[in-house]
């Protein structure tokens, strides 16, 4: 009898945290390593967001609340929709999760049968192919180039639509690419999903206020309202508030899905954390500059990286339009010899090399679909930047 279930061994664990894993043992052995791998911004939560949990506990709201959220961060959420996404949502309309990564689980899990399938461009975030699979559904992978700046061709998503597609998911600005849409390549989207009606949309928004150089944020269901009866917008404090560990994701969608979410929820976590709950109240309807003085930060940060790794032999580095990520193209490393005698086969090779030999802990391509790349997180401090970014230039050097 075999213990462990057949969804349990269609996934595999998360390549990024074990990326962060690695690189935490090697320092706490003594090895001096530079972690670029972790998708977390090194800002601090905002005081006055921390008062207000302070204050939520000092109110005694450490009791359970609604399954899928207070009815105060629900309006919060829908005013937020309202404000930044021109989009009207019905407290019905919206659900609160332990954190985006279960706002999407509960949505796959809530929808999908053995057999269905679901478009995923890539590059893509690691979990999107695993949630999918664990539900026995196909991921349905479309590669998105460097070529086409990691964007989805409209006339792939078309070819790759078939009658058992049930979902499109789509992430702007990009993890793991930084790569955002535009509202005329949303529209183009829209257009093909309009000749699908049998297709759903997630979109993924959680880098939504990280974008740069004054590009303008769009979500599909804004852009064609047509679109809005079967699209779920998915957001959350963790990225643009540096409240990872609060774990508070979001979605608005149509009533009948945002319900069998909290169907899944009521038998799984039940509700988020009260006291971050009231904290993500007070980030949405508390003051929005802090936003613009972090990402005049994220600038400086991603335009040192940029132009270093594009100094580096055998890399090739985009400039994103936003979120905290670079992912250079490492065609030109592939198949040369490090001082060791290692031959760099692929991109997971080149990570193992920066990582073993330099110091520098990255996440290989292939745990995002799409090789030979790797992505950095820039959400660090320039100064670590520069010193990993001169000890990848050194690495790319010594190969042969």
């Amino acid at each position: 009898m075999n213990l462990l279930s057949a969804a349990i061994n269609r996934i595999s664990p998360s390549p990024t945290i074990a990326v962060t894993n690695k690189a935490a043992e090697l320092k706490a052995a003594g090895h001096d390593i530079i972690g670029l791998g972790a998708g977390e911004p090194d800002f601090d939560t905002p005081d006055f967001v921390k008062e207000a949990a302070i204050a939520a506990i000092r109110a005694g709201k450490t009791k359970y609340t609604a399954v899928d959220g207070t009815p105060e961060l629900k309006k919060a959420i829908q005013a937020k929709f309202k404000r930044d996404n021109h989009l009207d949502y019905g407290l019905d309309q919206i659900s609160v999760n332990v954190g985006g990564k279960q706002t999407i689980f509960n949505a796959m899990v809530a929808t999908l049968d053995p057999g269905d399938e679901v478009v995923i461009p890539a590059p893509y975030w690691v979990s999107y192919p695993d949630i999918v699979q664990f539900c026995g559904a196909k991921p349905v992978i479309v590669p998105c180039g460097i070529e086409r700046n990691f964007k989805l061709d409209p006339a792939a998503l078309d070819a790759a639509i078939t009658p058992r597609t049930k979902w499109l998911i789509l992430n702007s600005p990009s993890n793991p690419t930084g790569a955002a849409y535009t509202r005329a390549e949303l529209q183009a989207i829209a257009d093909v999903l309009l000749g699908h009606p049998h297709v759903f949309v997630l979109t993924d928004d959680m880098y939504e206020h990280i974008v740069y150089d004054g590009f303008e944020f769009s979500t599909i269901a804004e852009v064609d309202a047509r679109l809005y009866p079967r699209t779920l917008t998915v957001n959350g404090a963790s990225k643009a508030y540096a409240m990872t560990g609060w774990r508070i994701g979001f979605a608005g969608g149509p009533a009948p899905i945002i319900k069998a979410m909290a169907k899944i929820q009521s038998q799984s976590t039940s509700n988020p954390c009260s006291i971050a709950q009231a904290a993500v109240v007070a980030a949405l309807n508390g003051p929005q500059d802090f936003l613009g003085e972090r990402n005049a930060a994220f600038v400086a940060r991603r335009d040192l990286v940029v132009s270093m790794l594009n100094q580096a032999s055998g890399l090739v580095c985009p400039r994103p339009e936003g979120a905290f990520y670079v992912y250079p193209d490492c065609t030109g490393l592939i198949g040369k010899t490090t001082p060791k005698g290692k031959v760099l086969t692929d991109d997971e090779a080149v990570a193992a090399y920066f990582l073993e030999d330099h110091g520098v802990a990255v996440v290989h391509g292939a745990a995002f679909g799409l090789s030979p790349a790797f992505r950095i997180s820039y959400a660090t401090d320039s100064k670590a930047l520069e010193d990993a970014c001169g000890r990848i230039q050194k690495a790319c050097a010594a190969v042969m």
